[in-house]
């Protein structure tokens, strides 16, 4: 990746994007996620929209609380030049599903959107 600055700026954004994702499909809030890090709401916002960059201890930190891998955070370099933007719906569809707590359900719910990605 080009460690220009606009290149730098680029990958923050990317990386926050993929917090901020991980973060709503787990049904956290900025502040919730803020606290168990350890810093403000207003850097935990920062960190989500890319005005800041994160080192790598706090990604790992945060990683660590979103229950993930750090390289899920980490796209490889060809994808952060063109970050994809997920819509909400889909990551509130993402959180949502993770609460069904019963299996016949879950199962249930995929099979439904799995019949109906197919039209």
């Amino acid at each position: 990746m080009d460690i220009s600055y606009d290149g730098k700026k680029e990958a923050d954004r990317f990386i926050g994007q993929r917090i901020r994702e991980e973060r709503i499909k787990r049904g956290m809030t900025q502040s919730e996620l803020a606290k168990r890090i350890g810093i403000t709401y207003q850097q935990a916002h920062k960190y989500e929209r890319g005005v800041n960059g994160t080192s790598v201890s706090r990604l790992l930190q945060i990683a660590s609380i979103l229950g993930i891998d750090i390289t899920e955070l980490l796209p490889n370099i060809d994808d952060a030049r063109t970050p994809m933007p997920v819509a909400r719906a889909d990551l509130e569809l993402a959180r949502n599903f993770s609460r069904v707590r019963d299996p016949r359900r879950r199962l249930a719910i995929s099979q439904l959107v799995r019949a109906m990605a197919a039209d």
